[in-house]
């Protein structure tokens, strides 16, 4: 999880400020990972959450210091949110992860693998999640760890599973590999987009293991195409 602190704002801001970047501006020789996954597209999704029933009792800042501008909505079968995208590189270090690529690593998760190890950034599409709080408690809507979500970036969507949890009163962030397969930069340092993320995140539902991400897009894919023919 990661906090971006006015203190560490000032101290780094260089280094820990999201930059705007094309979305196809992922490294060299990792193009093809930048798709939408299954035939539920991005225009049927965002149809389904143009307007908001919020479900939080507050608001949420998408990076400490901002302000509070972001509800969670809700519909009878999903919750979501609109927000940016800060890269987490947390879990188990890898190449693309670690302390010394990104200077808020932590090598914990919230949530593990079905053999007990921290999940993998740079290879699991997940969303992180505020910390229940008076603004709002996940769990109360159904949303609790391994829950497949779908996330949106212009035409691209991308399912991933709830992995982690962060600040609780900051939204909008994803893994390494959310990010690279939306085709948004996944540095940890300078990558993520500053706005216009979508995550919509489908109630009660629950992969296991939670590191399986074939699973998560068959399971995600029919929960997008309910979704989107259901009525709210």
């Amino acid at each position: 999880m990661r906090l971006q602190s006015l203190t560490l704002a000032t101290a780094g801001a260089a280094l820990l400020a999201p930059t705007t970047v094309p979305a196809a501006a992922v490294p060299p020789g990792q193009e093809h990972a930048a798709h939408s996954e299954g035939s539920v597209t991005a225009t049927d999704l965002l149809d389904r959450v143009r307007t908001c029933t919020q479900v939080s009792k507050g608001r949420y800042r998408t990076d400490g210091g901002g302000s509070a501008t972001v509800p969670v909505c809700g519909t009878r079968k999903a919750v979501f949110w609109k927000a940016d995208l800060d890269v987490d590189c947390d879990g188990r270090p890898t190449t693309r992860c670690n302390r010394r690529t990104d200077p808020l690593f932590s090598a914990a998760t919230a949530y593990q693998q079905s053999d007990g190890r921290h999940l993998n950034a740079e290879s699991l599409p997940y969303i992180v999640i505020p910390a229940p709080s008076g603004i709002w408690d996940p769990s109360a809507q159904g949303i609790r760890g391994g829950a497949v979500a779908a996330v949106i970036y212009h035409d691209r969507v991308r399912y991933a599973v709830v992995g982690d949890t962060g600040p609780r009163d900051i939204i909008g962030e994803a893994s390494y590999a959310t990010a690279r397969g939306l085709g948004i930069h996944p540095d940890p340092r300078n990558g993520g987009v500053p706005s216009g993320v979508t995550y919509i995140v489908f109630k009660d539902s629950k992969v296991a293991p939670i590191e399986d991400h074939r699973a998560a897009v068959e399971m995600g894919e029919r929960l997008a195409r309910e979704f989107v023919e259901a009525q709210k």
